[in-house]
């Protein structure tokens, strides 16, 4: 098991540095404005549903069984159900895909442009250079996200839901607007310019929001959840108070005992790109078998007990922006990067508001070590004269240090080592010095602050919801797994 720090999840929402907004900072925003649906998504195992698939087979192999006893014919055996000899030779090539590299979906065409222009969205998150083999492995996975995105939009046409240009167009100056503000057009340029077009996004949003109409009608009409049960959950959260919960992105894919090296294989070529730098959003959108996937893998906050016993033990140990996997669990295997972490139905201490000042001096260029090491004791034992904020300003003259005030500061922004001291400040005191020689030396002063007020915990109509959500996701999958083996498909 690797342990590395990957880059943080991108947020939702205008770079505030003023630089062009990644794929990742683009794509999430389609969450928010075309799957409110899934905007609380909670991990949904394949446990069960294996454990149900176990239970109805195991009679029908039993069928089997006797059925060729009684004709003399070997059953087909656990490790080998569809009884395939065990000697035989492929012909032609054993990669499919190098012949296969498009796709006519009941008559819809998926071009190669398609899948490159889907790509470079992708790899346009990436901060690694990709390599060819992962870049077929991705074209691979790409095409499969198209196919399943056509099936979507052709279902709802065929149930009059059809999505109208205007309503996509509309989606995408939303998501322009929100990340390129008063330049909504730049997002035209942007897309462009990495190689993908609109055309390729406008595609992905219509194929999100066809994708929630079938949801609406088909699906959530049917889900009911009875007072009783929301009440129980309630109950148990309350019971849990104080107790840890887990904010976790996951990359989960399936593994059986014929493909399980082949899975392994995969998730360590999938470790090695995040701890490259590649992007754990794009590629948990890209690769994972979760229902998570669809908002980049986020499990939203958890408490361990509701997960395997293997991932809970490795996130007992991960620390916050910390990557370990490939992880075994029933089913398959788990890449997993720790966002958050909180105590159920507790103030969290980093949601309190600081007001600080920061105190600095800067160094001349060329000074030497000896030179910064005589002033960063100077300026520390001056920090120790200071008695209070309103005094804190003397340090200008004194010393001809900078300062400046900072208010309502959220302590969950800063640096975690600088949370850590700051939260366990008295009003007027301040941080040790901190910095370097070519950066300068700085303190934080703590000058006021103000404590988040403890969680009365979530509503009886929120916890309603997400069971309903989870159930939804649920028969989600099996839905699209229906319309996958309904559909015709010629692979070119």
């Amino acid at each position: 098991m690797g342990a590395k720090h990957a880059p943080p999840l991108a947020g939702i929402g205008a770079r505030r540095d003023g630089a062009e907004p990644t794929f990742d900072e683009i794509i999430s925003g389609l969450r928010t404005l075309t799957l409110t649906a899934f905007s609380k998504m909670q991990r949904i195992w394949s446990i069960a549903a294996l454990a149900g698939f176990a239970t109805i087979a195991a009679p029908v192999w039993a069928q089997a069984g006797a059925s060729a006893q009684q004709q003399n014919i070997a059953a087909p055996s656990v490790n080998n159900p569809l009884d395939l000899p065990e000697d035989f030779t492929i012909f032609g090539s054993e990669n499919p895909n190098e012949r296969s590299a498009t796709a006519i979906v009941n008559g819809y065409v998926i071009t190669g442009t398609d899948i490159d222009q889907r790509v470079r969205l992708v790899t346009a998150a990436s901060q690694a250079e990709v390599s060819d083999e992962e870049l077929q492995r991705l074209r691979v996975q790409v095409l499969r996200n198209l196919i399943d995105e056509t099936i979507k939009v052709q279902a709802a046409e065929a149930l009059d839901m059809a999505v109208e240009p205007a309503e996509i167009e509309q989606t995408y100056q939303q998501l322009a607007a929100q990340n390129f503000g008063q330049n909504p057009e730049q997002m035209d340029t942007y897309l462009t310019s990495v190689g993908s077009s609109p055309g390729a996004l406008k595609r992905q949003i219509q194929g999100e929001i066809a994708w929630e109409r079938l949801l609406r009608r088909n699906i959530t009409p049917f889900i009911n959840v009875s007072a009783d049960e929301v009440n129980d959950v309630l109950a148990r959260l309350e019971a849990s108070r104080g107790t840890e919960e887990y904010r976790l992105g996951e990359i989960y894919m399936n593994a059986t005992a014929e493909n399980r090296e082949a899975v392994i294989q995969n998730m360590q070529r999938i470790m090695q790109q995040l701890e490259q730098g590649g992007s754990f959003v794009a590629y948990a959108r890209q690769f994972s078998e979760a229902t998570t996937a669809v908002v980049g893998g986020d499990t939203g906050f958890l408490r361990l007990e509701t997960l395997p016993a293997p991932m809970a033990e490795a996130a007992r140990q991960m620390q916050t922006g910390q990557l370990v996997g490939p992880i075994e669990i029933p089913g398959g295997f788990t890449i997993m990067y720790l966002i958050d972490k909180q105590q159920v139905l507790t103030a969290d201490p980093r949601d309190a508001v600081l007001s600080l000042k920061q105190i600095s001096v800067a160094f001349p260029e060329g000074t030497s070590q000896e030179v910064a090491n005589a002033k960063i004791e100077e300026f520390g034992t001056f920090v120790q004269s200071i008695r209070s904020c309103a005094d804190a300003d003397r340090a200008r003259d004194a010393i001809g240090a900078n300062v400046v005030s900072n208010d309502e500061i959220p302590a969950r922004q800063l640096p975690e080592q600088l949370q850590n001291i700051l939260l366990n400040l008295q009003i007027g005191q301040t941080t040790p010095p901190f910095g370097s020689a070519e950066e300068g030396v700085r303190v934080l002063m703590l000058c006021g602050r103000d404590d988040p007020e403890v969680s009365s915990g979530p509503t009886f109509d929120t916890v309603m919801s997400s069971i309903e959500e989870e159930r939804i996701n649920k028969r989600a999958q099996r839905y699209l797994r229906d319309l996958r083996n309904d559909a015709f498909i010629e692979y070119n």
